[in-house]
């Protein structure tokens, strides 16, 4: 269906057909959150939610783009010549920076395109619509240029456009879970390592429900970058005592014997939440190995608590969307997923208690908080590919 539609976008705006259509689909992180920059696992997966493109080559050097989620902006026109960050060029410099960085990894982009982007990921919402860009970009490059660089080369170079071109300091878990994924499976990956493991998400007789706040989160606004200092500066203080090169080395137990060293007591409620987050991921691994989903929404309880007391991030609208969850009877656990401050939170709801389970978070949402949720379930996917 969304192929047929991203077709027609492009053929109304080019007014030209074109066969080449490719998709990048949108993650969300099951356990794992505010780890992967401090070196430890996350345990992401891809979902069928997600964002589609079509792409011509044109005969000069112009790149024309167009989003159909952001239609206001109309086409938005850059140079292979110029391809530098601009303010004015909006949510186009993701993909730009995928242009850049490949150019200057030495690939061979002469010609043009004319390109039509759609997403049914919800912006803002946390589950990753800028990494999908950027993955999308990469592929339909690769693609369309015959360019030999593998999925994880281009999830590098999706991060660091991210990082460098866009100026957001995240890790490398979205780009990697949406570059990486598998049907029916989740990562658990070791971001210090890049290593990672398959693992099969089988729920059962549940479903995972994707509860969308509405609440817009923008990354480089929120308060990302002050989480990410303040970890740094606990590891300093753990390094004088401890030979560590990040907090996802240590165990709670070495933690725990070792808070002395932290001089300040919110330094040591983040650095807290970074160690037990990341063991978190190993045991949400070995529940879903054992088919224990009752571990596993205990795990996701876990990480909501500690990602709301000691790292502070998920305020009023998803604590709210959590609580209401985790009360449900349909639901073995529910957590945040992503970012924080705004975004999504994740549940795992019976399939047979689903339209209760929506009717009632939805209805105390809107009574707590005075707008809706939008929740709908989440199916996981494969990772960037032509379609």
């Amino acid at each position: 269906m969304m192929k047929n539609e991203i077709q027609e976008i492009f053929a109304r705006i080019f007014d030209a057909p074109a066969p080449n259509v490719y998709f990048a689909p949108g993650r969300i992180n099951l356990i794992g959150e505010h780890t992967d920059y401090n070196g430890g696992n996350v345990f992401p997966a891809a979902i069928t939610l997600g964002t589609y493109a079509v792409a011509q080559k044109r005969d000069d050097r112009r790149v024309r783009l167009y989003s159909e989620n952001f239609s206001e902006k109309g086409i938005i026109e850059f140079n292979l010549d110029d391809l530098t960050y601009k303010k004015a060029d909006d949510w186009a410099n993701y993909p730009k920076g995928m242009f850049h960085f490949l150019k200057e990894a030495g690939f061979s982009i002469e010609k043009g395109l004319d390109v039509a982007f759609y997403g049914n990921i919800p912006n803002g919402a946390g589950l990753s619509s800028s990494a999908s860009i950027e993955l999308l970009t990469g592929v339909m490059l690769r693609d369309l240029f015959d360019l030999s660089i593998d999925m994880l080369d281009l999830v590098k170079l999706g991060q660091k456009t991210e990082n460098q071109f866009i100026g957001v300091n995240s890790g490398i878990m979205d780009q990697f879970a949406i570059g990486m994924g598998q049907v029916d499976h989740a990562l658990l990956l070791d971001t210090n390592t890049l290593d990672y493991e398959v693992v099969p998400a089988d729920f059962g007789a549940y479903v995972l429900a994707i509860m969308n706040t509405n609440k817009q989160r923008k990354l480089t606004a929120s308060k990302y970058n002050e989480r990410r200092s303040e970890c740094e500066q606990a590891l300093k203080n753990l390094q004088e005592g401890l030979m560590i090169h990040s907090l996802g080395e240590l165990d709670s137990e070495t933690f725990f014997a070792n808070t002395h060293l932290i001089k300040n007591e919110l330094l040591v409620k983040r650095a807290k939440h970074a160690v037990t987050e990341n063991e978190r991921t190993k045991k949400a691994k070995a529940a879903l190995q054992k088919g224990d989903l009752v571990e596993f929404g205990k795990l996701l309880n876990a990480s909501h608590t500690s990602l709301q007391n000691d790292y502070e991030v998920t305020r009023k609208e998803l604590d709210t969307l959590v609580h209401t969850a985790q009360q449900h009877p349909g639901v073995l656990g529910a957590r945040m997923t992503g970012a924080g401050f705004g975004g999504c939170a994740i549940a795992l709801v019976k399939k047979t208690e689903w339209s209760a389970f929506v009717k009632d978070v939805s209805q105390t949402y809107l009574d707590k908080i005075g707008y809706p949720t939008d929740i709908y379930q989440a199916n996981i996917d494969d990772g960037a590919r032509k379609l």
